[in-house]
């Protein structure tokens, strides 16, 4: 099969003919024919996540049909459509497993990152981190959902269930997916776009947020919640400006530059910083089901597997619009 292959930390992937895995015990053989490209994908490829395993195909929102069920495999059938998203496994006896906090598992394995991902024509998973996907939308609209929907959607809920006024810092995939989600839950968008960056300014106007700004301006008023999807640890401090007293401030990102000093008096009253660390399978459960129920429609950009260093470089720039995704459906 073709594939994506990450070699070096720092250079271009390589297009390899490499041999299609086959589904082991507990396993999924899955004919990928999307995968979207993730900010993480990118961190991965830069050496900014430093414990890959190489050779690596990287990819990890993967939308696919089974083509091959590892022994003791139930609940799936030859020729369905699934999904696999960034967590692969987990050691399931932990204190974080067995807390309902499986995200944190210190032996956790991510797609992508220590299995091989979704650039490629075939990926094999973890059947129980496999997820039947709703029907309605293709495959290429589907693959943004796997990442940028579920850790957008966990973030969503670190930031509290009665924000009713959220500021987005960075309007990109999982932005322009959480915001459908928050206009369908009655809450206010307010989306802080990079300056001068009038394609994202425009997207959010299309998809009806209460204002939109560059990352450097106030809001018109104070936020009860922010969710940092941009990787700059320049805008905690800015956000918790804009956060009213007792308002949390959520870093969504898996690797963000350092945060800069910033006077106690931002933070006092109450406010609050914390991460999102990956994902838990109830999340996606809970997502997926909630995702055609908005319906969310999500914005892509489409590139060959021949492209997939062009995707790369042009989200590393900015200059992807909505989610990228890689068609392998031919």
């Amino acid at each position: 099969m073709r594939a994506a292959v990450l070699e070096q930390a720092r250079t271009p992937l390589a297009l390899r003919e490499v041999p299609t895995p086959l589904p082991g015990p507990g396993q999924l053989g899955v004919r990928v024919s999307a995968c979207g490209v993730c900010r993480t994908d990118l961190h991965i490829v830069d050496g900014e996540l430093t414990e890959p395993k190489l050779p690596l195909v990287p990819g990890h929102q993967i939308v696919g049909t089974v083509t091959g069920i590892g022994k003791g495999v139930s609940g799936f059938s030859v020729g369905q459509r699934v999904g696999i998203p960034w967590l692969g496994s987990t050691c399931g006896t932990c204190a974080f497993c067995s807390s309902g906090r499986e995200n944190l598992c210190p032996h956790a394995r991510f797609t992508g990152y220590h299995t091989d991902g979704g650039f490629a024509q075939h990926a094999v998973a973890d059947s129980s981190f496999c997820f039947p996907l709703p029907v309605g939308q293709p495959d290429l609209q589907v693959a943004p959902l796997l990442c940028g929907g579920l850790i957008g959607y966990r973030a969503l809920r670190m930031a509290g269930e009665k924000a009713k006024r959220i500021g987005f810092y960075g309007f990109g995939s999982a932005a322009h997916i959480l915001a459908q989600v928050c206009r369908y839950q009655g809450k206010e968008v307010y989306a802080f776009t990079r300056p001068g960056d009038e394609s994202a300014k425009a997207l959010a106007a299309r998809l009806g947020v209460s204002w939109v700004g560059d990352s450097t301006q106030a809001p018109p008023e104070p936020l009860d919640a922010a969710i940092l999807f941009a990787p700059d640890g320049g805008l905690v401090p800015l956000a918790l400006k804009a956060v009213e007293r007792g308002g949390t401030v959520v870093c969504a990102g898996i690797h963000m530059s350092d945060i800069p000093s910033f006077p106690y008096g931002i933070l006092w009253e109450e406010r609050m910083i914390r991460s999102v660390a990956n994902l838990t399978r109830a999340d996606a459960r809970e997502f997926l089901d909630l995702a055609p129920r908005v319906p969310v429609q999500t914005e892509v950009q489409v590139f060959s597997l021949d492209e997939v260093n062009e995707a790369l470089a042009r989200l590393r720039t900015g200059r992807i619009i909505g989610s990228a995704v890689i068609d392998l459906g031919g």
